[in-house]
């Protein structure tokens, strides 16, 4: 199976342009993966979460789907595939996000809002990438790589080593390819819902 990476696909219009080029030339599945930062105090640095559902406080997915709060994932079959392969490889929680275009105004009151409402992680492209695949019925699924916090101590931005991405990068690969494959895992696999 042929799969490719496109680097720094930062933020929501951006993703959904490439995630648009590449369901248009043919793409069978497209897994945004995103840093992110900690809002779930309990996740470790770094950890996976993989979005189910995404808070929508960005503008890209209000030109696919009408305004509402939050998107959900658009295919929970690719979701629990990721989920399994990426399982082996590094702490997995599965659950909300918040999806921002202004990550410099990500203010302490709405950190402590989406928090409290369940949200794992803050991140940029989860909800524009969700609606753009509802309406083009998109197989399209995000891993955010949880690198940083308001509230750690230690050192910022913690993606951790070189082969620790290349693990992530493989797991990733493992599940989409099991995915279109169509070797869905059982629903009992060993990441955390939210």
């Amino acid at each position: 199976m042929r799969c490719g990476v496109v680097p720094r696909t930062i933020g929501g219009p951006f993703a959904v342009l490439v995630a648009e080029q590449l369901v248009a030339a043919g793409a069978k599945v497209v897994v945004g993966f995103t840093s992110s930062g900690r809002l779930a105090p309990t996740l470790p640095l770094p950890s996976l979460v993989i979005a189910t559902e995404a808070v929508r406080d960005e503008g890209t997915s209000l030109h696919y789907l009408p305004a509402s709060e939050r998107v959900s994932a658009p295919n929970m079959l690719l979701t629990a595939a990721l989920a399994d392969s990426l399982a082996a490889v590094a702490p997995v929680s599965c659950g909300l996000v918040w999806t921002t275009d202004a990550p410099y105004r990500e203010t302490r009151r709405q950190v402590r809002h989406w928090a409290s409402a369940g949200a794992l992680a803050v991140e940029m492209q989860a909800a524009s990438l969700f609606a753009f695949a509802q309406t083009r019925r998109a197989a399209i699924a995000v891993v955010a790589m949880v690198s940083n916090s308001g509230d750690h101590t230690g050192d910022q931005f913690d993606t951790g080593e070189h082969a620790y991405r290349v693990a992530v990068l493989n797991g990733i690969i493992a599940g989409a390819s099991r995915f279109v494959r169509g070797r869905h895992p059982s629903r009992s696999n060993r990441a955390t819902t939210r």
